[in-house]
């Protein structure tokens, strides 16, 4: 992940920019933040984990998406604009879905780190991804094959609610009867 640009630019300056590049770019309230490239171990968990809840969310009102694509996290009551392109989202309300995004709050959103993005998907994306109320925040540490979840409590804070390492059954609580082994993942 790439510092920060100095200036902040509109919306309409960030769309005009994403034209111009092959860069993933994301956006948060004026500030442009580019991903890198994914590893291929990065690849291989995304579409592993893709495959299952593909499979899993077939015949339910629920649809997983994969990156590269936007979701625009909104909610009437919050005005900020925060453009991200997780690897995983689980989107149940359709209602958000336009032609190249989705503008809403996913039910639950997979990240897999990268040596740079560390910090930007455990702060900057988990308290975002927490103010607008995405259910379970799950991230995937490939460098040391952890699976780490995190439920919105009654508070709406994130709770760790689970964290696996290398071995094991790993349970989604807001996707009931979704459960993944890591020895497939990894």
């Amino acid at each position: 992940m790439s510092l920060p640009q100095e200036r902040k630019v509109s919306l309409e300056e960030f769309y005009t920019m994403r034209e111009d590049t092959n860069q993933l770019l994301e956006y948060v309230d004026g500030v442009i933040l580019t991903s890198p490239s994914p590893s291929t171990k990065h690849q291989r968990i995304s579409g592993k984990l893709q495959a299952k809840l593909f499979n899993f969310l077939e015949y339910s009102d629920c649809e997983v998406f994969a990156a590269p694509y936007d979701i625009q996290l909104y909610r009437d009551d919050l005005d900020d604009v925060k453009i991200f392109i997780p690897d995983l989202s689980v989107i149940c309300d359709k209602s958000g879905l336009v032609e190249n995004k989705y503008v809403g709050v996913p039910k639950l959103i997979i990240e897999i780190l990268s040596p740079s993005n560390q910090s930007h998907d455990l702060v900057v994306k988990m308290e975002a991804y927490m103010k607008y109320g995405v259910e379970e925040y799950w991230i995937i540490n490939p460098m040391l094959n952890v699976i780490q979840i995190y439920t919105l409590n009654d508070d709406h804070l994130y709770e760790q609610t689970e964290v696996m390492k290398e071995t094991g059954m790993i349970k989604s609580e807001v996707l009931a009867g979704f459960e993944v082994r890591l020895e497939e993942v990894f």
